[in-house]
């Protein structure tokens, strides 16, 4: 059995029960995806790591947010049905983010990571 960590204390206390699956969900692609990433509270939201922040994720009152960066905007045509504003996705569990389109989000963001290394001195 795997330690308990962060995020699970943050995803216990998510009031509804749909919100907190639907975060489950996502932190799951990402778990599948990046299986080495670290499980943090960074912000005080959850958030995924590798060689700095892949995605953050959260349940407010009303939705749940997907934080991903300026990666955001290269998926505006696709998340025209949701809410966004800089570097942030709002979704429902009645209007969740399709798990592609999630992924692809992951890639992006790893991709990013990756190049912001490689320009180190």
């Amino acid at each position: 059995m795997e330690p308990r960590t962060p995020i699970d204390d943050y995803l216990a206390r998510v009031p509804s029960a749909a919100f907190r699956s639907e975060l489950e969900r996502i932190r799951g692609i990402v778990r599948d995806m990046v299986p080495d990433a670290e499980e943090v509270i960074s912000y005080g939201v959850p958030t995924m790591k590798r060689g700095g922040a892949i995605v953050h994720f959260a349940a407010f009152k009303s939705h749940c947010s997907l934080f991903a960066g300026y990666t955001v905007g290269d998926f505006a045509e696709e998340l025209r049905g949701y809410r966004t504003s800089t570097g942030t996705i709002r979704f429902t569990p009645d209007h969740p983010l399709p798990e592609d389109l999630v992924r692809r989000i992951v890639q992006a963001r790893l991709s990013c990571l990756s190049r912001c290394r490689a320009s180190e001195p």
